[in-house]
């Protein structure tokens, strides 16, 4: 098991580490030649410029002081295309650097070996998502785990080591339904057999993955991904302040870096700043925006329009995303189900997928607002947010549990790069990881 690590599981560890080392030197050294080749063409570039710009103000000396004038002024804007030119190639986040061969380490890289992959198979940015995903729910695990490992010990599992795991996992959020579900299929198992300390830990890994799956199974979609050949429209939506903007654009950056044409709608037009904000994520994302200027613009008219260019362009995918609202707010219901009309009559083809964005760290809130918006919104996934700095991931498990919702993905992080599909194993080997 991943907690249990042996000797054999470190040098595996081992073996991947040097592995990854060596491949990190070679691309170094590869990026220092493309930027040693890079600074030779810019300088290269200026010269030729600046030969240029000579050879222009000896031929124009006799001209009047007018036409000076006008040379210098393209000379400054030609200084000005130089400089951006120089930061053209500005990355917006470093790439993830190998750490040290330590436990953490060793931890993610036996996840990803008992998913079946080899070592000379994983990379950099996998060890750093499970790490942050590791760092992320480690305020979950507090008082959690460690409780939680303390009452297991090596002894045979009792009633009474029941009735307190029971305790432990409504504390983590973990919910009603889905604690019944896992305490009753411990009970059943106690009256079959003996289970040691070792084996309770397998078997609740095991019965969580069961009910944090059953929603993905049930949706035949084991990984939400664009289809090709049609257009996708996923609809982000969700209160104000769960980081529902944020998400689109990391969603943006994800689907741009797979390949995938991607377009975003920025339909919220009832918050100040939404359509900025969107605009950022998108620049950084590299994925172009359309909106409105026009104040309080109408959501729908945001969503024809982009959908007129997402088919003129080809795209894979238009995220579009939505005014904060409760299922309070009729008319803000009512504007969804509007936008969702125009895409039918649009693209009566279309796959439309509608996300929730959910702030992990809003525990039972959180649920509760899963809750009514699968009532109103006809939705068919989540997206859970702010995992890290939270003591409440567990909502995750009630989630699927009693609002029946596959997760789709979750965020560990503040970095573009820290949302990711969601993968049940890794999740709840993270959320019962030991020290």
């Amino acid at each position: 098991m991943v907690n249990n690590e042996s000797d054999a599981s470190r040098e595996w560890a081992a073996q991947a580490y040097a592995l990854l080392k060596q491949k990190q030197e070679l691309k170094k050294q590869e990026e220092q030649l493309q930027e040693k080749q890079l600074q030779e063409e810019q300088l290269k570039e200026k010269q030729l410029q600046e030969e240029q710009l000579k050879e222009k103000q000896l031929q124009e000396e006799q001209l009047k002081e007018k036409q000076l004038q006008e040379e210098q002024l393209k000379e400054k804007q030609l200084q000005e295309e130089v400089y951006k030119q120089d930061f053209s190639n500005v990355k917006y986040e470093t790439q993830a650097k190998l750490g040290e061969f330590d436990d953490e380490f060793t931890w993610s890289a036996m996840v990803l070996a008992a998913q079946g992959k080899k070592v000379n198979e994983i990379s950099i940015d996998e060890i750093d998502w499970l790490s942050k995903l590791r760092r992320g729910l480690e305020e979950t695990r507090k008082g959690f785990v460690t409780e939680l490992l303390d009452k297991l010990g090596d002894d045979p599992l009792t009633p009474e080591s029941l009735d307190d795991l029971e305790t432990l996992l409504i504390r983590a959020d973990v919910g009603i339904d889905s604690t019944v579900k896992v305490i009753d299929a411990l009970r059943k198992k106690l009256n079959e057999e003996v289970l040691g300390g070792e084996e309770g830990m397998k078997f609740l890994k095991d019965e969580l993955r069961v009910i944090i799956e059953k929603p993905i199974k049930d949706s035949g979609t084991n990984i939400l991904v664009p289809q090709k050949g049609k257009l996708n429209v996923w609809l982000i939506v969700g209160v104000n302040g769960v980081g529902k903007t944020t998400t689109l654009g990391k969603l943006a950056y994800l689907s741009s870096k797979s390949n995938y044409k991607t377009l975003i709608a920025a339909a919220d037009t009832f918050r100040a700043a939404a359509v900025e904000q969107l605009k950022v994520w998108g620049d950084r994302s590299k994925v172009d925006v359309i909106s409105n200027q026009s104040k309080n613009a109408d959501p729908a008219a945001v969503v024809f329009d982009a959908i007129n260019a997402a088919k003129k362009r080809n795209s894979d995918l238009l995220l579009v995303d939505t005014a904060g609202r409760l299922q309070t707010k009729n008319n803000l219901m009512d504007e969804l189900s509007k936008i969702k009309r125009i895409i039918d009559k649009k693209v009566p083809d279309a796959i439309i997928e509608s996300l929730l964005v959910l702030d992990a760290s809003q525990g039972q809130n959180g649920l509760k607002q899963a809750k009514s918006f699968a009532k109103s919104a006809n939705l068919s996934g989540a997206i859970i947010t702010k995992l890290d700095g939270t003591s409440r991931g567990g909502v995750s498990l009630a989630v699927s549990a009693e609002v029946n919702l596959p997760i789709r993905f979750i965020g560990a992080g503040e970095g573009i790069k820290d949302l990711r599909p969601f993968n049940s194993f890794e999740f709840v080997e993270a959320l019962l990881a030991d020290r």
